[in-house]
C-alpha cells in the first residue's frame, strides 16, 4: 500500500491544484508513518472512546500537573481593563487560583515568567466549519475523504496556533474529528458540533451535481454521504435527520432557513422552510435540551424563524430595524460575521462574488441596529473552501474595532461567545466555564507580547505576538 504521505501528494499533484500543497505537506508529516486504513481505524477508536463518560478529559493517572503563570497583566474576558501582578496556578485542565499577593508558588509547579505580559482567555470562534474552511470547493465536491481530511488536519492545529482554542462548527461531518482532537490524537481548538447542515431541495447547502438530479427514493448526494448536509422536504424526515445530527453527539442544530452566498443555486432572498418546518426543528431540539440556529439573512427569513421560536440567528446581514427590533424583543442571539471587502471572501466566484457585495453593504447597518437595539451578539468569522483565507479568521476578529472599543471587541471573542456556547445546555461537550480567567475556568489561556485592548491588531500576527498557547491545561506554544 502507497504511504498515506505519497498518497495525499499523488492526490493533489493530481488535482492540479498547488493551492493545497502546503495544507497537505503539513498534514502528511504528521500522518506519514500510517496507512489510510490504520488513520481511519484510529478515528474510529477515538470515536468509539469518546462515547464513553470523561473520555474527553481523561488524565494520566497520578497528581495533576500543575503550572503557575507568573508576573500577568491579566485580561480575564469580562473586564475593561488589566489587573497587574496577577499570578494564575493551573491544575490539570483547570484554573486552580488567581493570586495577586505574589506567594510562593508551589514547589510541584512548572512556572512561566509572562514578564508583565498579558494574559487572557483563549479566543472563541461562534461561526467555524472546521471541515469545510481550508478545503477547496472542487476538491471538497470530489468527496475524497483522505484529501478532505488531510487537509482539515492540518487546519485543526492551524486554528488551535491562531489562538482560538474553542470554536463552533455550523456543519460538516465533524464528529469524529472533534473527538480525534478531544483524545489527543490530533492538536486542535474545542469543537462545538453541529453535524451536518439541514437544509431543503434548492436550499442553501445543496449542492447536488446535475447527475444526482433528479432525486432517487432513498438516494443520498455526495455532499450527504459525506455528512456536510441533509436535505429534506418533509417534517417526518426533518425530525429524523435533526435526531440524527444529536444522537452523533450535535451540541445544536443547524437549519439553513435561506439562501446563501457559496451556493450558487440558491439566491440570498429565498426562503427555504415553513414556520411550521422550523418549530418542528426547534421542538426536537429542546427535547434533547439544546437549541436550534439559524442561517437567514432577508428580513421576511429572519421574521419567520423567529416566529417559530430559534434561538440564534446567523448572518443576517439584509434586514431591516423592523426585525432588528423583534430579535432584541425576543431576546434572540444574533451570530454575526463583519465582512468588510472582497478580501474576507475571495474564495467566492460566480453569483457568490456578486451575492458576497450585498453583505458588505449590510454589515455596518447589522451593527448600528445591534449597539441601538441591544442585541446579543456574538462574533465569528465563517471563513469557507480557502487555506489562504483561513489566516483571515483573526483579521474577521479585528473588523470588530470599527463599530466597538477593543476591550468589547474581546469580550465578544471570549465570554460573549461562550454565553452563546452555554445555550447548548445539557448538550454541553465541555461542561464548564469557558472564555473567562477566573478559579476552575477550564485553563484555555493566551500570552501575548503587547496589550491588545490598546492595540487588537496584535492579535493578527499570532506567530508573532502570541508567546503562549494553552488549551485544556496543556501547553502548545510557549517561547518564554
Amino acid at each position: 500500500m502507497m504511504r498515506l504521505g505519497e498518497k495525499y501528494q499523488h492526490l493533489v499533484h493530481g488535482a492540479g491544484c498547488g493551492c493545497l500543497n502546503p495544507v497537505v505537506q503539513q498534514a502528511t508529516r504528521r500522518l506519514e508513518s500510517f496507512s489510510r486504513r490504520s488513520f481511519l481505524a484510529g478515528v474510529g477508536a477515538a470515536a468509539i472512546a469518546g462515547t464513553m463518560p470523561g473520555a474527553a478529559f481523561a488524565q494520566a493517572p497520578g497528581p495533576a500537573p500543575k503550572i503557575l503563570f507568573s508576573k500577568a497583566r491579566l485580561f480575564d474576558g469580562k473586564s475593561d481593563t488589566l489587573q497587574d501582578g496577577v499570578q494564575i496556578l493551573v491544575e490539570g485542565n483547570r484554573i486552580a487560583s488567581i493570586d495577586t499577593a505574589n506567594s510562593a508558588p508551589p514547589s510541584d509547579a512548572t512556572v512561566i515568567d509572562c514578564g508583565d505580559r498579558v494574559l487572557m482567555p483563549g479566543l472563541i470562534d461562534a461561526h467555524w466549519h472546521a471541515v469545510f474552511a481550508a478545503v477547496p470547493l472542487p476538491l471538497l465536491m470530489a468527496g475524497d475523504p483522505g484529501i478532505i481530511f488531510a487537509a482539515s488536519t492540518a487546519e485543526a492545529e492551524n486554528t488551535l496556533m491562531r489562538g482560538f482554542t474553542t470554536i463552533r462548527d455550523l456543519g460538516g461531518p465533524v464528529f469524529s474529528f472533534k473527538q480525534a482532537i478531544d483524545s489527543g490524537i490530533i492538536p486542535g481548538p474545542r469543537i462545538f458540533p453541529s453535524g451536518a447542515m439541514i437544509t431543503t431541495s434548492g436550499g442553501h447547502g445543496d449542492l447536488r451535481l446535475p447527475n444526482e438530479i433528479p432525486r432517487s427514493e432513498g438516494r443520498l448526494s455526495k455532499g450527504e454521504l459525506l455528512g456536510g448536509a441533509a436535505i429534506v422536504d418533509d417534517v417526518g424526515s426533518l425530525q429524523l435527520r435533526v435526531r440524527e445530527q444529536l444522537l452523533q453527539g450535535a451540541s445544536q442544530i443547524k437549519i439553513m432557513a435561506g439562501g446563501g452566498v457559496s451556493s450558487p443555486r440558491s439566491p440570498l432572498d429565498m426562503t427555504a422552510f415553513s414556520e411550521e418546518e422550523l418549530r418542528v426543528a426547534v421542538n426536537v431540539a429542546r427535547d434533547w435540551n439544546t437549541y436550534v440556529t439559524v442561517h437567514a439573512y432577508a428580513p421576511n427569513t429572519v421574521q419567520r424563524t423567529l416566529a417559530a421560536g430559534v434561538a440564534c440567528v446567523e448572518h443576517a446581514h439584509l434586514m431591516d430595524e423592523e426585525t432588528a427590533r423583534m430579535i432584541a424583543d425576543k431576546g434572540v442571539w444574533l451570530s454575526m460575521q463583519p465582512f468588510l471587502t472582497m478580501d474576507d471572501a475571495a474564495s467566492q466566484t460566480g453569483p457568490g462574488a456578486e451575492r458576497v457585495q450585498q453583505l458588505f453593504a449590510g454589515t455596518p447597518r447589522v451593527y448600528e441596529f445591534a449597539k441601538k437595539y441591544g442585541i446579543k451578539t456574538a462574533w465569528g468569522s465563517d471563513v469557507l473552501f480557502s487555506p489562504e483565507l483561513t489566516p483571515r479568521q483573526n483579521i474577521m476578529l479585528t473588523h470588530l474595532s470599527n463599530w466597538y472599543t477593543n476591550a468589547e471587541a474581546l469580550r465578544m471573542a471570549t465570554s460573549v461567545n461562550a454565553e452563546l456556547l452555554a445555550l447548548s445546555n445539557l448538550r454541553n461537550p465541555y461542561p464548564g466555564k469557558l472564555g473567562v480567567i477566573e478559579q476552575g475556568a477550564f485553563a484555555d489561556l493566551l500570552v501575548l507580547n503587547g496589550n491588545p485592548l490598546d492595540n487588537i491588531r496584535l492579535v493578527e500576527d499570532p506567530e508573532k505576538n502570541l508567546a503562549v498557547i494553552m488549551k485544556d491545561g496543556r501547553v502548545h506554544k510557549n517561547t518564554l
